[in-house]
């Protein structure tokens, strides 16, 4: 497994596609940072007001957009010249070449949340917040937004194993992504919804739950634990299945 991944990360590093996981943190600092002039009088709330601000955009439209990008491109080269062959003739199992492509998007979307955190920081001591750094809060939003997004990297991979395409789960993506803005603000349908819950599990909260739904931890827990099992099997068993 480590050497399949490795052979990953190689490829990864002679493309440009791993600078998209500057893209959102970097989005995300720049609307935190305009947006801390604002939050710099509520002394006790300097940092989740800052963390809450940057988390919109990040959570509801980069990091499901990413889980696609990500998933796509690790199957791109399997896809062209007969890649797939290639790689299952060598000593390696599908079950490592799955699971290995399933590990290295979570690391790439775990290196995007790892920048969200230092933008966050930066943001901080540029503006001098006069508070502790509440790293109870921060990190159980920034862990839990990544643990949202293991589903949708789930069924990402699973559309970008099925589909030689590069652009088509990309378009499936995009338009699930797109209705999140409305879907969040759903009592009924937000928790429930793949594309929405890595906005539910990282936006602060006073309370012991989870955005402006107030969504129980547990509830989302659930959720989150169930779709990523429904869809993680669902690829794996089509995976070991398929016909190359």
């Amino acid at each position: 497994m480590w050497k399949y991944l490795r052979s990953e990360f190689l490829k990864l590093r002679k493309s440009t596609i791993w600078l998209l996981v500057f893209v959102s943190p970097l989005l995300s600092m720049l609307i935190g940072f305009g947006e801390a002039n604002f939050t710099s009088d509520i002394k006790e709330y300097q940092w989740v007001s800052t963390l809450g601000v940057m988390t919109i955009g990040h959570s509801i439209l980069f990091l499901p957009l990413l889980t696609g990008v990500f998933s796509s491109f690790i199957c791109r080269y399997e896809h062209s010249s007969g890649g797939w062959k290639q790689l299952l003739s060598l000593p390696v199992s599908r079950r490592n070449v799955y699971i290995g492509k399933f590990l290295m998007v979570s690391l790439l979307i775990a290196l995007t949340q790892i920048l969200f955190v230092a933008g966050l920081l930066f943001i901080g001591w540029m503006k001098g917040f006069s508070t502790g750094i509440p790293w109870e809060v921060i990190l159980l939003s920034v862990i839990g937004g990544w643990l949202a997004c293991l589903p949708l990297i789930a069924l990402q991979l699973f559309a970008s194993v099925s589909w030689s395409s590069f652009a088509a789960p990309l378009a499936i993506n995009v338009i699930f992504t797109i209705p999140n803005i409305l879907i969040v603000n759903s009592e009924r349908f937000g928790p429930y919804y793949p594309w929405a819950q890595p906005f539910l599990m990282m936006m602060p909260d006073s309370t012991d739950s989870f955005g402006a739904l107030h969504v129980s931890f547990e509830t989302l827990f659930i959720v989150v634990l169930g779709s990523l099992l429904l869809f993680f099997c669902s690829g794996f068993m089509y995976f070991m299945r398929k016909e190359i």
